[in-house]
């Protein structure tokens, strides 16, 4: 799992998303992981993205109680 800051191979550090495990997570439950690990997160439906968000808003919502 990587952690705190990387280069982007042009020398600069890019940010890494806090999210990122809770997207993973709810990406292989969905079964689409294995499309985001060959193609990226852009490679997913506009329906697909949407329902993995809708999922982490509900899991985050119900942490925060």
């Amino acid at each position: 799992m990587k952690t705190g800051k990387e280069t982007n191979g042009k020398g600069r550090a890019k940010k890494i998303d806090p999210l990122e495990p809770l997207k993973l997570e709810i990406s292989a439950e969905l079964g689409l992981l294995e499309q985001v690990k060959q193609g990226g997160w852009h490679s997913l439906s506009a329906k697909d993205v949407g329902r993995i968000g809708g999922i982490m808003a509900q899991r985050l919502k119900k942490i925060e109680k």
